[in-house]
């Protein structure tokens, strides 16, 4: 369940809404519905969809005023965003795409076309890191094979401690928040507290033994990594000499 992409069917006729969840179900997403703009947003503040597929006429305010609100809020911005609409002609699609919709469908819609727009704008917006590999000062990591390494010796990592430390090192030497790493590698942090990113940061260390010291704490802004530490990275060969003594 945990893989499946949560989908957002924000529309207010019931036979559309049923019929678009019944096909995203059965294509391996997950669907959650909205029948208008106030549950929209409450379903945003409870958790941040993977996509969201809005319908311009709601009650309340209109899809075109959500989609501008969510493209302005940092928790939403990227989330993808398919306008589906009775209003098909040039003046409607290109106000859509302007609010910031990634994509526009108009109704009649065929079921298949539109499973073919949600993974095709899923893919534009997957993370373009994914087979990205990382090398600072020894430390290695590589997303495709998902391995880590210093100087050439394996490292065993949890999920959580090998996202963090992909997010570290494709941001190497810039500080961040907690609040920032809970955003960008946990995704949507409304239900974990701040001090969860210490336990992994801690964890995180003790799995890259001699290179933790690669992740810095900077006093009351966050968390960096670095390759220049100022505690000294011992390497591995270095540490077995001097075991062997």
């Amino acid at each position: 369940m945990k893989n499946m992409p949560a989908v957002l069917v924000v529309e207010d006729e019931s036979a559309i809404a049923e019929l678009i969840a019944v096909n995203l179900r059965h294509n391996g997403f997950r669907p959650r519905w909205a029948m208008d703009s106030d549950s929209a947003q409450r379903e945003i503040d409870d958790g941040v969809p993977d996509l969201i597929l809005l319908d311009w006429m709601l009650p309340g305010e209109s899809g075109l005023t959500l989609a501008k609100r969510w493209r302005a809020d940092p928790r939403t911005k990227e989330v993808p965003i398919i306008m589906l609409t009775a209003r098909g002609d040039e003046a409607d699609r290109v106000a859509g795409l302007d609010a910031g919709a990634d994509d526009y469908i108009a109704k009649p819609f065929s079921t298949k076309e539109l499973l073919a727009r949600v993974r095709a704008v899923l893919r534009r917006r997957a993370p373009e890191s994914a087979g990205e590999a990382f090398t600072i000062a020894g430390l290695t990591l590589d997303s495709s094979t998902h391995r880590v390494s210093f100087e050439g010796a394996a490292l065993k990592l949890g999920p959580t401690e090998f996202k963090l430390l992909h997010y570290l090192m494709g941001h190497a030497e810039r500080v961040h928040s907690r609040a920032q790493l809970l955003d960008n590698v946990w995704g949507d942090h409304v239900y974990i507290e701040e001090r969860t990113v210490d336990v992994h940061v801690k964890r995180l260390r003790e799995a890259l033994s001699n290179a933790g010291a690669m992740v810095e704490t900077v006093r009351g802004a966050g968390y960096r990594l670095t390759a220049k530490p100022a505690v000294p990275i011992m390497s591995i060969q270095a540490s077995t000499d001097r075991a062997s003594v």
